[in-house]
């Protein structure tokens, strides 16, 4: 929920406000302070990063227009890298997006300081993957004498 609970908001205004940031800025920790700053509830990190593929039979572009967005498997260090160093620079969650396809790629980015991941292409190629995901990232959790950890004690253990 919106910081003071939704009160004295008109409207739309109630509801929490996540801000997507774009892997293309000089200084993430920046934009991430700048969108807390004007009233983001919470950011989303990352976007897709601009790139292009040529078919390989005509060497044109795949894409009409030629401009796309690479995403997946291929984005996943990339989103990992903005989330490490977004993490120290805001008080707010971050919601990690960007080539989660295990249960690694996702307590990676909660190690990083997400508080909440985002499976998309994985979950578009298998609809069950969230759900192996949160599985594996159960596991993952198990701390080496058998106790379990909270997401909450790893979200910024990276740091």
């Amino acid at each position: 929920m919106a910081k003071d609970g939704g009160k004295g908001k008109p409207g739309w205004a109630s509801f929490p406000l996540l801000v997507k940031l774009s892997p293309n800025v000089p200084d993430i920790a920046a934009i991430a302070r700048a969108a807390e700053q004007a009233g983001a509830d919470a950011l989303t990190i990352c976007n897709t990063a601009p790139a292009m593929a040529l078919d390989a039979n005509t060497g044109r572009p795949v894409l009409a227009d030629g401009r796309g967005g690479l995403s997946g498997k291929a984005l996943h260090g990339i989103a990992l890298s903005l989330i490490y160093r977004a993490f120290p620079a805001v008080g707010i969650p971050i919601v990690g997006v960007g080539g989660v396809k295990s249960g690694r790629d996702a307590l990676d980015f909660i190690r990083a300081g997400a508080t909440a991941v985002q499976i998309g292409t994985a979950a578009l190629r298998d609809p069950w993957q969230p759900f192996v995901t949160l599985a594996k990232m159960r596991r993952g959790c198990l701390a080496e004498d058998g106790s379990a950890l909270s997401l909450r004690e790893l979200i910024g253990a990276a740091h």
